[in-house]
């Protein structure tokens, strides 16, 4: 008989313990919740705050001329003098991406050198690879084509890719005999089309060839 009230004193104690842990909101994991993950911050503490990209502060400066130096250095002259807000792009049309800012030229710049300019402005560089000639002025892009074909021949590949619609299926052909593979469009310019311009474009497959930009087209 003892033996007994002591098994049913201990299981009445065990109970009372589990029910003030239950309740106790001290408890590591209070009944009811989740526990929170590891590294989690405590309540009422903030949150971690994420960095913002720096923005440029509105104000007055003069800005240099830069056209003729090479990008890379432009683009330090320009930060240097208080204009952190910088672009690029090609000046002869064929959509091609400055990636070594070194090999690249100031042909032309907007806005232009001047005293009174706008710190927050975006300061945009017109360039060619360094081996190139500046052009008399800046050669567009080849405009989006709509419900007929434009007239693309001349034009870079990668710009004339650009300017069609997303789900065209376009076909490029090396135009010379020699079959080369068309790696990179942005060094090569369109000799024909198909279909020619002014037809109608309907999601008709389009079809070019292209030669290297300083070739002649066969």
């Amino acid at each position: 008989m003892r033996t007994q009230h002591s098994i049913t004193l201990v299981a009445v104690a065990a109970a009372g313990v589990l029910a003030l842990t239950a309740c106790d909101p001290q408890s590591p994991n209070p009944a009811g919740q989740d526990p929170k993950p590891a590294g989690s911050a405590p309540a009422g503490s903030a949150a971690p705050q994420s960095s913002a990209a720096p923005s440029a502060k509105s104000g007055k400066a003069t800005l240099p001329n830069m056209i003729g130096k090479g990008l890379q250095s432009a683009q330090d002259e320009a930060q240097a003098a208080g204009f952190p807000l910088l672009k690029s792009h090609d000046s002869l049309g064929r959509d091609r991406n400055q990636v070594l800012d070194r090999a690249w030229k100031v042909c032309a710049q907007t806005p232009a050198a001047g005293s009174g300019v706008d710190t927050a402005t975006t300061v945009d560089f017109g360039t060619v690879k360094l081996e190139e000639t500046c052009p008399d002025g800046e050669v567009p892009a080849p405009k989006p084509a709509g419900d007929t074909m434009p007239d693309f021949v001349g034009q870079g590949m990668k710009a004339v890719r650009g300017a069609l619609p997303s789900n065209a299926s376009i076909t490029v052909k090396d135009a010379t005999a020699q079959g080369r593979m068309v790696l990179q469009e942005s060094n090569w310019k369109v000799c024909t089309q198909t279909p020619k311009a002014g037809a109608a474009l309907s999601g008709t497959p389009v079809a070019f060839t292209v030669v290297k930009t300083g070739e002649a087209c066969p």
